[in-house]
């Protein structure tokens, strides 16, 4: 009995150090996200999609959800999500939108949800037990209603909505009775955008105003130090300039009193693999470090395939509120390693940008190298899904690799909404020359759905050949958009950049045309801005091109401006900061 008892102590604390190996994740978060229920929506294919994401920190639990998800995550580090089934719909709701960019709060022990709505009919549903799945209703109709709702209670117990998705009217707000959840007034215009000021709000992939003005949407409030920081997306969530913006006031419902919009956006990823960083929500992990969640696109099969994505987030000594996304698709660390201050991540490099693969197979156009071009957008696909479909990437050189991350790309999928009970299965071999393999990763008897795949190793190795082999596919064929492997190179990290330039224009200040001397030993820039030196909290990762038009800038603004150089061995001193007026 002794010794049954001790091998289970044993055996206990060996899965739980197991567990606790992994310091860090990597964006696109990786969840099952589900299949979009619309039919109309997969004429160009059918497809995994979601958007809209709100986190809130219950009791020490965090709650993840999302728009048409039929249910929601639960977590308790950022890293392992377990879906909980919920449709959320009374039988009196005539829409198929299950949750469209749900509404989250909690007031006292209560998490509250609601849906998006243009009607009067929708249920506020409300927990004390959402681990447990036990709902019940608030009240059976919410007749105020709303699109792209949040909640929030400020620290005296009041109770606020606020709503809005229009390019043409402002965002709202108002307060809620907590009994009743009746509005206490009329609903008081929070803010409307001011695009002939601030260049990003601009609407368009290129932020030119085209074809239709800009809109705002997905409201969310976070107070901090006594103020009220107001967030919204803009200027569309089909773009990779998809933010979320700040306006900060000194009340929750600024009713015509001063509110200041800070001049860049709050959360901005407009470079590099996973593009966008709008509609989202901040939250705190449970030592009080801030983080936000927003919405990252896709959008080829249709304009609405969309992703999540988890930032760092913070308020600086002047109670200017940050979010870095700088390597932001890099591996970040888990809450559990974030340190105050400190690096957001490891510091391991892309080690197979562009570089040599070979596949077992190719359909059509969807070729190899798709896989390693750092855009999810593209994709390289077999012609089968069968068990020994593979794809292998050749790093160059003998280099250090410390994760992988796997990237499933939907093609001739078959399902249609939310799936429970699919997986992925597959192996990850390594080799120093091509010809003898060893077992990096055995995937084969994984019963999860892993679309995002993320593997931190538990010790870094040495290798030059990186070979993933498809065991099953849930659906459709073996198709991958991001083989990424991290670590380093193990060879010189590129050198500063020379001569960064910024031509303003005086005809429109919102932009300017920037350009660099190349670094030769150089695959990639981070361009980093802001409107103070010390605050250079924006960044865009610029791939292969040593030129960038940049039209996000704030036109009262002087700006500052720094740029350093990334390679697969690291990163190159930043350049010094150049102001522009």
């Amino acid at each position: 009995m002794r010794k049954t008892l001790l091998t289970l102590f044993y055996l206990t604390t060996f899965i739980s150090v197991f567990a606790q190996k992994q310091k860090t994740y990597c964006n696109p978060i990786n969840v099952d996200y589900g299949y979009t229920p619309f039919e109309s929506f997969t004429e160009w294919g059918k497809h995994r999609a979601t958007a809209d994401p709100v986190i809130v920190n219950y009791k020490g639990e965090f709650l993840l959800f999302s728009t048409n998800q039929w249910g929601y995550w639960h977590s308790s580090d950022l890293l392992n999500w377990k879906f909980i089934e919920r449709k959320f719909l009374r039988p009196w709701n005539k829409t198929k939108d299950e949750l469209c960019a749900p509404g989250v709060g909690i007031i006292g022990d209560t998490v509250v949800v609601f849906g998006s709505t243009y009607t009067k009919n929708f249920t506020l549903w409300g927990s004390t037990d959402p681990m447990g799945n036990k709902w019940f209703p608030l009240v059976d109709s919410l007749e105020i209603g709303g699109w792209d709702p949040a909640f929030f209670t400020d620290d005296d117990g009041k109770f606020y909505m606020y709503n809005g998705s229009s390019n043409n009217y402002p965002m709202y707000g108002v307060e809620l009775d907590r009994k009743t959840f009746q509005p206490k007034g009329t609903r008081t215009p929070m803010y409307l955008l001011q695009s002939w000021r601030y260049g990003w709000q601009r609407f368009g992939e290129y932020m030119d105003d085209t074809f239709l003005d800009p809109f705002a949407e997905g409201a969310w409030m976070t107070k901090h130090n006594g103020k009220y920081y107001f967030q919204y997306g803009a200027p569309g969530t089909e773009f990779s300039g998809y933010s979320d913006g700040v306006v900060v006031g000194s009340k929750p419902l600024f009713d015509g009193i001063q509110a200041t919009p800070q001049s860049d956006p709050l959360s901005y990823k407009g470079g590099g693999f996973s593009r966008g960083a709008g509609h989202g929500a901040t939250f705190q992990d449970n030592n009080k470090n801030y983080w936000h969640i927003s919405t990252s696109i896709i959008c080829v099969k249709n304009t609405w395939e969309r992703r999540m994505g988890i930032w760092p987030t913070g308020f600086d000594q002047d109670d200017v509120m940050w979010t870095n996304t700088a390597f932001g698709d890099y591996p970040l660390y888990l809450p559990s390693e974030r340190k105050e201050n400190g690096p957001t991540g490891p510091g391991w490099m892309l080690i197979n940008y562009k570089k040599p693969v070979t596949v077992s197979s190719t359909l059509g156009s969807f070729n190899a190298n798709n896989a390693v071009d750092e855009s999810i957008k593209t994709y390289w696909s077999a012609k089968t899904a069968n068990n020994g479909e593979w794809i292998q990437t050749d790093l160059g050189s003998v280099s250090t690799v410390n994760a992988i991350q796997i990237n499933y790309a939907d093609q001739d999928a078959e399902f249609i909404g939310k799936q429970i009970g699919i997986y992925h299965q597959y192996k990850i071999l390594s080799s120093l020359d091509g010809k003898k393999w060893t077992m990096l990763v055995d995937k084969s008897q994984n019963k999860t759905d892993v679309p995002h795949d993320y593997i931190e190793l538990d010790k870094p190795i040495k290798t030059r050949f990186i070979k993933m082999v498809n065991i099953h596919m849930p659906t459709g064929k073996f198709a991958i958009s991001g083989l990424r492997v991290f670590g380093n190179g193990n060879g010189e990290k590129p050198t500063q950049v020379k001569n960064l330039i910024v031509l303003r224009t005086e005809k429109d200040k919102r932009s300017a045309y920037i350009k660099w001397q190349p670094v030769n030993n150089a695959f990639a820039y981070n361009l980093y801005y802001g409107t103070a030196p010390d605050k250079l909290y924006n960044c865009i990762m610029i791939h292969d091109f040593n030129e960038y038009w940049f039209k996000a800038m704030d036109s009262q603004k002087a700006y500052y401006f720094s740029i350093e150089a990334i390679n697969e061995n690291g990163v190159s001193a930043k350049t010094e900061v150049k102001k522009v007026d």
